[in-house]
């Protein structure tokens, strides 16, 4: 048996008390099913990239059982080829929306995975989770380009999708790095792996002409950061960079480039980012200032339009937006496994490949 749930450490001023800390997480249990998959909201699809980072939160606020079961979820519904699909409607059929199979959206099982062993230490469900992060990494490793960046999906026939997403292959260098520390406790040691991640990191860094053209979308800004690829005095620079253009004062982050919407799951991960960087007083303003979409129910709000009609848009109390949050807050109340897992100084790096001069 686990602890049951803890919210202390979820207690930010400003940002969650621990009656709020307790309804958000009490939200997220709401909407789970008794399967253990984590939907979006209630009759919405659930994919495995946000159902995994509902499942940490739930981790971060001590809710392990209900964190086993979502990744319980994950492995049976795990392709054989390693993957998941891009989508699935929450009905008893498990019926599947979307027939992709998306690179980012698989790999990011093995950062939830550590996160959960952090958590409990729990060597039983490493043990038994570790054919499952193998297959997922593998089958992303597959479409990863000479240059080091990671195509970004499989049609539906199967067909290889070679374009590659900076967001999505700065989380897939997150995950590869969180693999590389799930073999590491196993002692089984992932040669190739340390290779791509190398790699991925030097096409991160150094190769932005690797990537498709995303600049308008503000993930693409501070995601190289919250990756790991991109860290100090570089990781302040490239933040400084775009501040204006992408932080709305007391409202929050943009979401894509010029239109006039913040959204909640971007601000917590950018204050998250901005934690990673030691930056935690901008860190902490940008959770305060997103507090206008909380709902009352403990949830909030995906996005909000600042101009015009000044509207909540779209009305969805989405999930992976409140585990973004308690993400977030917990890696700022110093919670061991949040913050060994997003701090990433205790995680693997990889072999930087020996080629344009630069590291």
């Amino acid at each position: 048996m686990t602890s049951p749930g803890r919210t202390e450490h979820l207690v930010l001023p400003g940002v969650l008390s621990a009656e709020q800390a307790a309804e958000t997480v009490a939200g997220i249990l709401t909407a789970q099913r008794s399967d253990g998959a984590i939907p979006w909201f209630r009759g919405h699809h659930l994919d495995p990239w946000d159902h995994t980072e509902a499942a940490m939160a739930l981790d971060a606020a001590g809710e392990h059982d209900a964190a086993a079961r979502a990744y319980e979820w994950l492995a049976r519904h795990q392709n054989g080829d390693g993957s998941w699909y891009a989508a699935y409607h929450d009905g008893d059929a498990d019926a599947v929306t979307d027939h992709g199979r998306e690179t980012n959206f698989c790999a990011y099982i093995a950062v939830g995975v550590w996160h959960h062993y952090l958590a409990t230490g729990d060597e039983v469900f490493l043990d038994r989770m570790w054919p499952v992060v193998y297959a997922a990494i593998e089958f992303v490793l597959a479409l990863q380009q000479p240059g080091g960046q990671i195509g970004w999906k499989r049609e539906p026939d199967g067909t290889a999708v070679n374009e590659a997403l900076l967001t999505g292959s700065s989380s897939i260098h997150h995950a590869l790095r969180c693999a590389l520390a799930v073999a590491e406790e196993r002692e089984e040691p992932q040669p190739d792996w340390e290779l791509a991640a190398g790699a991925l990191a030097h096409a991160i860094r150094h190769h932005p002409e690797h990537f498709l053209d995303k600049d308008r979308y503000s993930m693409d800004w501070y995601y190289p950061v919250l990756g790991g690829a991109v860290t100090g005095p570089e990781a302040k620079a490239r933040i400084d960079s775009r501040w204006d253009e992408f932080v709305v004062p007391d409202l929050g982050v943009r979401c894509v480039l010029p239109n006039p919407w913040v959204t909640g799951g971007e601000s917590c991960e950018l204050a998250l980012a901005l934690w990673a960087m030691g930056e935690s007083d901008r860190a902490l303003e940008i959770l305060q200032s997103i507090q206008h979409m909380r709902a009352e129910n403990g949830l909030y709000w995906t996005g909000y339009v600042f101009e015009g009609e000044r509207a909540v848009w779209p009305e969805e109390l989405t999930t992976w937006t409140a585990g973004s949050l308690l993400l977030a807050v917990a890696a700022l109340g110093g919670d061991e496994a949040t913050t060994a897992v997003f701090g990433g100084e205790r995680l693997p790096t990889g072999l930087a490949p020996d080629c344009c001069g630069v590291r």
